[in-house]
């Protein structure tokens, strides 16, 4: 005897088609959080060297033929 299948028929598009719900927000809000916190994280953990980074390759003043802050103050009597 054949096995009586209660189950409705779907087409493939509408069987394809996910069911939006308070699970799938929760899923993409904490994704993205923590997404988030992993970039701020890892940019937090190297900001030390991305600042040394930039220090070295500041021009110096010569190449740039301006003077430094220093000699540019007003002088006092």
């Amino acid at each position: 005897m054949p096995a009586s299948n209660t189950a409705p028929r779907l087409n493939a598009t509408r069987a394809r088609q996910g069911r939006w719900g308070r699970h799938i927000l929760w899923v993409l809000v904490i994704s993205t959080a923590l997404a988030a916190l992993a970039l701020f994280g890892s940019w937090g953990m190297r900001s030390n060297e991305y600042a040394a980074l930039q220090e070295q390759n500041r021009p110096a003043a010569a190449e740039t033929g301006t003077a430094p802050a220093d000699s540019m103050a007003p002088k006092q009597n």
